[in-house]
């Protein structure tokens, strides 16, 4: 993609940001408070750590279908997929690989053990009710795999009120998609429910290039989904709450010669409870407990049965906030884990531990400085003990502007696959490790919100396959420089956000750029009120990418793209409205994967109640 096109764009942008006043700066300001960053809720403007935050507003107001929609074109978040509805979606954070996002649901972590990373395509986004993005090293708080950064998906928890809040939804749109849910929410007395249920079916479209240049057929895709929480209140300030959240269904996807089409049955839950207890007044003990589970048994063409693949996560934690004074707060806590498989490949280990033990000091020194230092050790089955730390510091000036620094080190666990899987595997590898820095400056104004940070990231150890012997070796370095920048502003009415991406992920050993991430992104989002009608576009522009040819394995490029998305809704009366979204109207024929096509032109319209 030529430079001249993410220039224009920045540039323009900046341009209307820097003449206009916001008569309503609200909507464009990130919420105030973040759980994931450190474990307990705490001021956004007291951390100096990256984040980005969608609340279930946000979700409505983008009319976005898939989790995966969500993500892409977040600020340090990359998103390649192989298809559209339910096709494998990796998530690659600041320029890391997929397997080095770290993802709880609820508190609990989630991801396939034998992969080594989480099927963002199949988590229902109608279940979603927050999801946090925290960039940048969190080894130190919550062990493994999160080098890149950490996401947390929260459920639906729903109305506060004493009368029930129902909504309910149904649309359809291209590829012969329909999707439907409702969810019904509310409180009696010191008691506090919400039950949601949703489907969506698509018979998609057809994304695989095959050898002769022709396009392989796709199948369908189902996924329902029920989430269901509940939660008490004593008189002795216990809190109680037990929460649950399944989605099953069944993906086709095309198969290695992208002639044929095999079938996937899939399972994805979570299941957890949650016991709050303020054994002091300054001291707030928490115990969770869960369950992620991730399941698939896949079909041939002919439906004959060909293998599963069941993994479950086992997870219990037990947090304490204590706070020192006003102005420092200390957190200490306990994880264990424990991961197993049930498959019809014969593993060579079928489960393993892992036991983390970190404490975290948050304090305010001298006037608006504040410091967040976290120590964390865990011990891990596969390889034994590693321990990573974080330091972060910002300073918040009396004219609306901050900056930032932050220094940390992390590690990931090799995956079940790696170290375990029959005559592929190797059971001493080392976990991959990283150290990363972090600084930036920060804008809060009546007329413009900014920020701007620059990160470098080495990565060690890496697991790459030996050409001959085609076994996992820790061979592989990466060093990983980028740039992110954000500006937000309300020009005329309209809501200007605009997030942008420059990267340079580089193979230290091959000296070439690491495959399937855009070194250049741009996003671009514009929204208004006007009377009765909610207006919004979206532009997302991305560079090209290496890869590697699907069919003979030798290097090759993805062509960058720019695709533009218009979306309106009509509030009928304060319960009724109707939505549409017209996605891709260039009508840009892009991939993100080498020989994966993605959606060209195609809509979606829906009608929805609230009260």
């Amino acid at each position: 993609m030529q430079k001249s096109l993410f220039s224009s764009l920045l540039l323009a942008s900046v341009s209307a940001s820097l003449t206009a006043h916001a008569a309503n700066n609200d909507e464009i300001n990130l919420p105030e408070t973040l759980v994931t960053a450190t474990r307990s809720d705490t001021a956004k403007n007291e951390l100096a750590s990256a984040s980005t935050v969608y609340t279930r507003e946000d979700i409505e107001r983008l009319q976005v279908r898939t989790l995966p929609d969500l993500l892409k074109g977040s600020t340090g978040v990359d998103v390649v997929q192989q298809g559209g509805y339910g096709q494998l979606s990796s998530v690659f954070m600041r320029g890391t690989n997929s397997s080095h996002v770290l993802v709880l649901i609820d508190g609990i972590k989630a991801g396939s053990v034998t992969a080594g990373i989480t099927a963002f395509e199949l988590i229902p986004i109608e279940q979603i009710e927050r999801v946090e993005i925290i960039r940048g090293p969190q080894s130190s708080l919550y062990g493994s795999e999160a080098i890149g950064g950490v996401i947390q998906i929260f459920t639906r928890k729903g109305a506060q009120t004493e009368k029930p809040s129902v909504s309910v939804e149904a649309g359809g749109g291209s590829y012969d998609t329909h999707r439907e849910a409702g969810n019904i929410s509310g409180r009696w007395q010191n008691t506090w429910y919400n039950l949601g249920v949703s489907n969506i079916e698509s018979n998609g479209f057809k994304p695989k290039v095959t050898v002769d240049n022709g396009v392989a057929n796709q199948g369908g895709y189902n996924n329902t989904a029920v989430n269901a929480r509940v939660g008490h209140r004593f008189d002795n300030n216990v809190e109680v709450e037990a929460f649950f959240m399944r989605a099953e269904g069944t993906n086709h996807f095309t198969g290695y010669d992208a002639t044929s089409i095999n079938r996937k049955d899939f399972v994805s839950q979570v299941v957890g409870t949650t016991l709050t207890k303020d054994l002091l007044d300054n001291w707030r003990s928490i115990l969770r407990f869960g369950q992620t589970r991730d399941e698939g048994n896949n079909f041939e063409p002919n439906g004959q049965f060909d293998s599963k693949f069941n993994t479950t996560r086992w997870n219990a934690s037990w947090l304490n906030e204590v706070t020192l004074s006003s102005e420092h707060k200390a957190i200490l806590g306990t994880d264990y884990r424990v991961d197993e498989i049930d498959s019809s490949t014969q593993y060579d280990k079928k489960s393993r531990y892992d036991v983390g033990v970190f404490g975290e000091l948050h304090s305010k020194v001298f006037d608006n400085h504040f410091l967040n230092a976290s120590l964390r050790w865990d011990e891990n089955q596969a390889f034994g003990d590693y321990v990573t730390g974080n330091i972060g510091w910002r300073f918040n000036w009396n004219y609306g502007l901050s900056a930032f620094a932050s220094f940390g080190n992390a590690f990931n666990a090799p995956s079940f696959n790696f170290l375990y899987y029959p005559r592929y595997s190797n059971p001493n590898l080392k976990p991959e490790q990283s150290t990363s820095v972090e600084t930036g400056l920060a804008g809060n104004h009546d007329w413009m919100n900014w920020q701007l940070r620059a990160y470098h990231t080495d990565v060690d150890n890496l697991i790459d396959s030996v050409a001959t012997t085609y076994l996992p070796q820790n061979i592989n370095k990466a060093q990983i420089d980028g740039i992110e920048a954000e500006i937000g502003t309300e020009v005329l009415g309209w809501n200007h956000k605009l997030t942008g991406n420059l990267l340079s992920p580089r193979d230290r050993i091959k000296n070439t750029r690491l495959n399937r991430r855009a070194d250049k992104t741009l996003s671009y989002d514009l929204s208004k009120k006007l009377g009765a009608f909610d207006l919004g576009a979206t532009v997302l522009a991305q560079s090209d990418r290496p890869d590697a040819d699907y069919f003979s394995g030798e290097p090759t490029k993805v062509n960058g793209f720019v695709t533009l998305d218009f979306r309106t809704a009509y509030h009928i009366d304060k319960n009724w409205m109707i939505s549409g979204k017209l996605n891709n109207i260039l009508d840009k024929h892009y991939q993100t994967v080498n020989n994966y096509n993605m959606a060209d032109r195609n809509f979606f319209l829906s009608i929805h109640y609230n009260n």
